[in-house]
């Protein structure tokens, strides 16, 4: 980027808060996806929504792309800065702002940790629930642009949920405060939702007042092992029926093995089956323990269940949570595709089974692993880079099979994406889940809030 350029971010945000050495450029100007290579113009590093507002307002009298940049966990190439772009990176704005323990709200920095805000809510005996593996990187505006889901959207939905109030600063450079963390607001069009999974395409989120609630008074975790794919859903719907459930995940076989094989961890069970269920439940005395070995009992007699573990301690919890927590991680070696996917729960089985016959049929020697939150009807769909594959030939594969992939989980009535946003990686294929009326839409909307084309360009569609 000209030096003059530099001069006047420098003058916004101060000398040491621009980056322009691309080694230190580099790691803000991409995410966990491995197809593209970060290639940012420079880094601003802004301490106020007010300087973030003076550095959108000079993009746009400089026609300057911005990458809007948060924990950089997501899956989909959101964050990534290919083509010199300007990263706004929101490290430096984390902070608590506010708890609100009678209103039950926390307001705090886009760029704060979503572990430090669980831990602030739990201070005040009170809990921020959106939950997930990258908890401990991810930030709170980048939860949010792309609805981030996780783990306990069976119990108590997505973020969408809990954002009460948003400040943002729009593509044009304006301030907007959105809702200002009300809980009734019925004075027209509510902006604030479209920020939320918005990817930055239409601004830069500041500021968040977030909806607390009261944690459960205590939690069952149970493991359990299943002889078929088509079986897990009786199993949720045994379980739901019996208790109130805060998580209900599957995974493959070959996900533990790779979890396993990387903690040194052993199997909680002594034979393997393909599949595996963990389901978490409020655990508030010893009847719900019964209920819950009563629903074991019956999944085992009836629902094709093998065996199961239920945890007996803190420590145990975390050791079967860690089972599928740590999948991601231990896959990322194999630098795996990655497809998020959402079909209605009871077509689950036939989904997959198509999808393993497609992979069978058309791309055999790719190594497939399953795992997700099968109590929302979210399916993360795995493929492994062969060792000897270059990532070009990889990537070319790939995305022959996600249109393949597209194609099905709109005969199927689903979504091509289902908590990782469209990014770079999915926008060829928006069109299976969003019909052409729908897109010319969100085209005008970001027209409106970002004339001149600056925020996140080329992310969700060209």
């Amino acid at each position: 980027m000209e030096p003059q350029l530099i001069a006047e971010l420098r003058a916004i945000v101060g000398a040491s808060r621009v980056l322009v050495d691309p080694r230190e450029c580099e790691p803000f100007g991409r995410d966990w996806t491995t197809f593209w290579q970060a290639r940012p113009g420079a880094v601003v590093l802004p301490g106020s929504t007010d300087q973030v507002q003076q550095v959108v307002q000079l993009a746009n009298r400089r026609r300057l792309a911005i990458v809007p940049s948060g924990g950089r966990t997501g899956l989909s190439g959101g964050a990534m800065a290919c083509n010199g772009e300007l990263v706004l990176a929101l490290d430096r704005m984390d902070r608590i702002i506010d708890v609100d323990p009678v209103a039950e709200t926390l307001t705090c920095q886009a760029g704060a940790i979503t572990r430090t805000v669980q831990e602030e809510a739990a201070r005040h005996n009170l809990m921020y629930p959106v939950d997930f593996a990258s908890s401990g990187s991810s930030r709170i505006g980048g939860n949010i642009a792309t609805n981030a889901g996780g783990i306990k959207v069976i119990r108590y939905g997505d973020t969408r949920h809990w954002v009460r109030g948003l400040k943002v600063v729009t593509g044009a450079g304006e301030q907007l405060d959105l809702n200002r963390g009300l809980v009734k607001n019925n004075s027209g069009y509510d902006l604030r939702h479209l920020f939320i999974a918005s990817e930055g395409t239409l601004g830069i989120i500041c500021e968040a007042t977030l909806a607390l609630t009261r944690p459960p008074r205590g939690l069952g975790v149970m493991v359990l092992s299943v002889a078929d794919f088509a079986a897990l859903p009786e199993v949720l719907h045994r379980f739901k029926a019996a208790l109130t459930l805060t998580a209900f995940e599957f995974f493959s076989h070959r996900a533990m093995a790779a979890v396993t094989e990387r903690t040194g961890n052993g199997s909680p069970f002594a034979d393997e089956t393909p599949f595996y269920a963990l389901v978490e439940f409020e655990r508030g005395g010893d009847a719900d323990e019964r209920d819950a070995l009563a629903a074991f009992e019956d999944c085992v007699a009836d629902h094709g269940v093998r065996d199961g573990v239920l945890a007996q301690s803190q420590t145990q919890a975390a050791n079967l949570w860690a089972l599928r927590e740590n999948i991601t991680e231990s896959l990322s070696p194999r630098a795996p595709y990655k497809s998020d996917l959402s079909v209605p729960i009871a077509a689950m089985p036939a989904f997959v089974r198509d999808i393993e016959a497609l992979m069978a049929n058309r791309f055999a020697g790719l190594e497939v692993v399953w795992f997700g939150h099968l109590g929302d009807g979210n399916i993360h769909l795995n493929v492994l880079k062969p060792d000897d594959w270059t990532t070009d030939r990889f990537a070319g594969v790939c995305a022959s099979l996600g249109q393949s992939v597209a194609e099905r989980v709109e005969a199927f009535g689903g979504s091509i994406s289902a908590e990782h946003g469209i990014g770079l990686l999915k926008k060829d294929t928006l069109h299976f889940s969003r019909s052409p009326g729908e897109i010319e839409l969100m085209k005008q909307i970001k027209r409106i809030f970002d004339p001149e084309g600056i925020m996140n360009p080329g992310k969700i569609f060209d």
